[in-house]
């Protein structure tokens, strides 16, 4: 149904259905709803309308009950709406069922999320990724465009019946789908590739996350002077963008700007997205940024961490990290001090607070290092300038027999450092003469 988003088109009318199930706590269908009309918002479709339908067992045939879908097309076309939007996941058969029975276009929440996605996507990628995710969303759904097709081809002089224009299309886009996994195989062991050049020059790495809308770009932009692009909607940007950033004792720093996260994100694009999230799995500690403004931070918390486990990535060590102080009321900062004890609370876009993250940021890379002391011979000053870069240098003393430093740095690079350390003096002594 890709064709609904085409910006060439007319501007449709939708109208939006949410639903308040048994397992959702209460007020909780109303907020996935607003959700939602953000998201549909954010495909130039325009709000007809909307309702909150309590379900308290699905039906196989709509979702919803009979009686309850056919009170739902007649307020949708008396709205003048041109789709249905359905804020949960329906089978292709049910989504084939409301279509006949409504004669208008019906897409759910996971067809939402797929196009603003694909809307979003810039890089290779990216649009690798989310073109593979919505061929195998639609591929058993293409009965939903070919119903009206009954064409059928003989095969040469024996007769018989050929393909169906549906067999075709089918095959088509199981053909798309294996060539679209070959290009992304390439497109991961390139990222890889470059991954690699990154750690020839050790540099400890950290992951920004968090809800999408949260101000994850912006603090990337604030504390690295980047230009990532920052706007106030869902899914502003989806490509991973990382920058250097030198903390105030000089230690640097990767940092990764990462997609969004949403509830309800299909389970088709968290493995489409595995390899632009490769950066979240691999940093050496996380950036959990949330909006405290936002009357919903806790289920994005929840979310968040949701996600993470499913990459598995949540025993690494997060930061939390609550944005946008400056417009935040007093009640709304102590309900996040509640929320997340410890946290840091900081705004992007004045600056306040960053100073605090940069000292965790150092704080978090000391945890991961030892205190040692080295000799390094004179001739050998390219490994005190890697050891600047890979960790943090304590007192640097010149002598006669070389340079004497006191620092931490990695295991993880013990072999840039193993041959210049110092043995561990019995109590009492230096470890090398004064």
């Amino acid at each position: 149904m890709a064709e609904l988003f085409d910006k060439n088109k007319r501007i449709l009318r939708a109208f939006l259905v949410g639903v308040q199930t048994a397992h959702l706590s209460p007020g909780e269908g109303a907020e996935l709803l607003a959700e939602l009309r953000e998201l549909v918002e954010n495909l130039h479709l325009v709000i007809a309308g909307s309702v909150l339908v309590n379900l308290r067992s699905p039906s196989s045939t709509f979702l919803l009950g009979s009686g309850k879908v056919g009170e739902m097309i007649e307020q949708a076309k008396a709205a003048g709406a041109d789709v249905i939007v359905i804020d949960e996941t329906l089978s292709p058969a049910q989504q084939r069922n409301w279509e006949t029975e409504s004669c208008l276009a019906v897409i759910d929440r996971q067809e939402v999320i797929l196009e603003v996605f694909a809307d979003r996507a810039h890089t290779r990628e990216a649009m690798l990724q989310v073109e593979l995710a919505r061929q195998e969303y639609f591929l058993p759904r293409l009965k939903r465009a070919w119903t009206h097709l009954s064409r059928q081809r003989g095969r040469g002089s024996l007769g018989g019946e050929g393909e169906t224009q549906l067999e075709q299309d089918r095959r088509t886009v199981r053909d798309r789908i294996a060539h679209l996994r070959t290009l992304l195989i390439d497109v991961r062991q390139q990222r890889g590739v470059q991954r690699q050049r990154r750690l020839r020059v050790p540099v400890p790495t950290c992951a920004i996350v968090g809800y999408t809308n949260a101000g994850k770009s912006c603090l990337l932009n604030r504390l690295t002077g980047a230009h990532v692009l920052v706007e106030n909607k869902l899914f502003a940007t989806l490509d991973p963008t990382t920058r250097q950033l030198a903390l105030p004792n000089n230690q640097k720093l990767l940092i990764t700007d990462t997609v969004g996260f949403i509830r309800r994100l299909p389970h088709d694009l968290v493995e489409a997205f595995k390899a632009t999230l490769e950066e979240v799995i691999v940093a050496d500690f996380l950036i959990h940024v949330l909006d405290v403004t936002n009357p919903n931070v806790a289920r994005h918390h929840a979310t968040t961490l949701g996600v993470l486990a499913e990459l598995g990535a949540d025993r690494k060590k997060i930061i939390d990290v609550f944005n946008k102080t400056d417009i935040a009321a007093p009640a709304a900062i102590e309900t996040a001090r509640i929320l997340a004890p410890g946290a840091l609370f900081v705004s992007a876009k004045t600056g306040a607070g960053l100073d605090r993250l940069l000292e965790h940021c150092a704080a978090s890379i000391a945890r991961e290092s030892a205190a040692i002391e080295l000799l390094v011979p004179h001739d050998r000053y390219d490994i005190i300038a890697r050891l600047h870069e890979i960790g943090q240098v304590h007192a640097q003393d010149l002598r006669d027999d070389g340079v004497h430093i006191h620092g931490s740095f990695p295991a993880a690079q013990a072999a840039v450092f193993a041959p210049f350390v110092l043995p561990v003096p019995p109590p009492g002594k230096s470890a090398a003469p004064t």
